[in-house]
């Protein structure tokens, strides 16, 4: 194991957090938890569920290091996050769920009830599931990724177009092009009714 430093790309730590080397796996955590935390802070009310999401986030580098394709890991990163923020929900339903059930009279006291989900939350959910999920499936990857991140992550064309390494105006013909795919995919899943506007 060696020292590493702001000098490593993402891609050489990964390779070295891939080979166990914990020094590795530090330098990325000093570089990438910041702003990772304030993502899921946005998106999340619970702060111990964000603290949460985070830590798990850097468990699963941990054990899969070696399958990243070798970009920088902001985006990879991120879609391991959100995925993690996604099943802390989900969690988080169906406890609400088992907590509203009718209750056994023998049963213990319910613990305090957590946060609400904020809207974004809620509409992050939806993105998963539901149609807008079904649809955002149909379209091209290429076209997805750069929905995800400029709608969804709410990065600027700047940001996205370093994120996924390609131009500023390829992301912009890209987020053009999904925006087009996305309704086209929508519209096949909730077809408008006969007569009703197109």
């Amino acid at each position: 194991m060696r020292g590493h430093g702001k000098d490593d790309t993402d891609a050489a730590l990964l390779r070295a957090v891939a080979h166990g080397d914990a020094a590795a796996m530090a330098t990325l955590y000093d570089r990438h938890a910041g702003w990772l935390h304030a993502r899921l802070t946005r998106r999340c009310a619970d702060p111990e569920v964000g603290r949460e999401v985070l830590q798990d986030t850097f468990v699963t580098v941990w054990r899969s290091a070696g399958a990243h394709s070798g970009k920088e890991a902001g985006g990879w990163l991120w879609t391991i996050a959100a995925r993690r923020l996604v099943d802390a929900r989900r969690a988080q339903e169906r406890a609400a769920r088992i907590e509203t059930a009718p209750m056994d009279t023998a049963r213990v006291e319910r613990e305090p009830a957590a946060a609400l989900p904020s809207a974004e939350e809620r509409v992050l959910a939806g993105l998963e599931f539901g149609e807008v999920g079904a649809a955002l499936d149909r379209i091209s990857p290429e076209l997805r990724e750069v929905l995800r991140a400029t709608v969804v992550d709410g990065l600027t064309t700047r940001e996205t177009a370093h994120l996924l390494g390609i131009p500023e105006g390829t992301v912009k013909t890209r987020a053009m092009r999904a925006r087009a795919e996305l309704r086209a995919a929508l519209a096949q899943l909730s077809p408008a009714p006969m007569g009703g506007p197109a």
